[in-house]
This record gives structure tokens, sequence and C-alpha cells, in this order.
């Protein structure tokens, strides 16, 4: 079994659909350990804020499996792949660890190159991995998250309540 690590974002009835993917991702994968919801200002693009969330679970599957099953999920829940890459979503599921795996193939890259850009990927990540070695940088996500540039990004923990 693989430890994977998948980033959550919505901002089209983000608490609607935040809560559906943890959902889906429990049946899934079943047991999760889940960072704070986070909300952030929507990166490049104008749009709605978004809600952001890391969650880590094991996966039985391969790597490629794995990642089609995380777009099974969005499209599941209303995932509109046809306007352009950076816009507003109902759910966005990325797979940025599987294991220490490091993988450029099949449009999957691993490490997801997120975790070093945008501190709603990091912070959720380092929360929930700190000791965890990002495998071509070898720094932790604790190390990473003090020395990232905090001023670049509004991004704040909220209280979320998944049991609505």
């Amino acid at each position: 079994m693989a430890r994977i690590y998948i980033s959550l974002g919505s901002n089209i009835e983000r608490e609607l659909n935040t809560r559906a993917g943890v959902k889906a991702l429990r049946e899934c994968f079943g047991e999760l350990e889940m960072s704070a919801v986070y909300e952030s200002e929507a990166v490049g693009f104008d749009g709605d804020a978004f809600f952001n969330m890391v969650i880590a679970c094991h996966s039985a599957e391969d790597v490629f499996s794995t990642n089609r099953r995380l777009r099974e999920i969005e499209d599941a829940n209303g995932r509109d792949r046809v306007g352009p890459k950076f816009s507003s979503r109902t759910l966005d599921l990325d797979l940025l660890l599987y294991d220490d795996l490091v993988l450029n193939e099949n449009g999957l890259k691993l490490p997801r190159e997120e975790i070093l850009h945008n501190a709603f990927v990091l912070w959720p990540l380092a929360e929930i991995a700190p000791g965890l070695v990002h495998p071509e940088v070898g720094k932790t996500y604790a190390e990473l998250w003090q020395a990232f540039d905090k001023s670049r990004e509004n991004l704040h923990p909220i209280d979320f309540d998944f049991e609505q």
C-alpha cells in the first residue's frame, strides 16, 4: 500500500463540494488524515475564493490508477474540463505524492510542482506531514513551509464542519 497525499480544492459551491470530495475519497481509499480547511484567493485567474486542504491516505492501486481514480471522483462531482486550465471548479483533486516516487511520465509529475510554489498546498501538507522529506529537494515540508514567502498569498485556516 502506497501512502498518498492529495490536495483538494473547490470554489464552486465550495462547502458542498469539499464535503462531497472528502466523502468520495473516504469511500475510495478508506481512512483519511486531513489537514485543516484553508480559504485562499484564486491563483492564476480572477474568481471566487477557494477552500483547500490536503488529505493523506493509502492506495493499493498503482500511481496511474490512483490518479485516474481522482479524475473519476472529480468528474462525478461536476468537474468541467472544457474551460481554461486556471478557472473556477467544483472539485480539484491533485495527487501530490505517491510514497517517495519521483515521476514525470504520461502527463503525471510527482512530486507535484505546486507543493513548492503555492501556500494553499504547502501549508496544509506541512501541517499533516511536517517531518516528511520532499524527495527532490531533501528538506522536510515543515522546513519548506518555514522558508516559504508567506506574503505572496492570502491564506487562512477556517472552521469547517464536515458533518453538515
